[in-house]
């Protein structure tokens, strides 16, 4: 399965997406957004950020969780990663996003 933005509408009538890793995994998942041509340009920001270590902003969760911001040039999030289990672990996961945003196709499934 090749990597792929998978855009879904949730019950409060918001749209979100995720970026799947080519085995299935989430990379990382996009905040609510109002319209699915909004989410749609979310996902054009997250191909054309993806590449940009500087873009990253890696966290703690407070009981001590590695994840990471995906940010915009603006500084705005676009979409922030699951918790990790170490920091390197969290590296990878930025390094996929890296591999895989770009030629992500978007997949609908709402």
């Amino acid at each position: 399965m090749a990597a792929k933005f998978v855009m879904t509408k949730s019950s409060d009538g918001k749209f979100y997406f995720s970026l799947k890793a080519e085995n299935g995994e989430t990379i990382l998942t996009s905040e609510g957004y109002e319209s699915k041509q909004s989410a749609v340009v979310g996902t054009e920001s997250v191909k054309s950020n993806a590449a940009q270590d500087d873009r990253y902003e890696r966290k703690e969760s407070g009981s001590g969780e590695p994840y990471f911001v995906l940010k915009a040039a603006n500084g705005e999030p676009l979409a922030r990663s699951e918790m990790y289990s170490s920091t390197s672990a969290m590296e990878n996961g930025i390094d996929s996003a890296k591999k895989n945003a770009a030629s992500a196709a978007i997949d609908e499934q709402s």
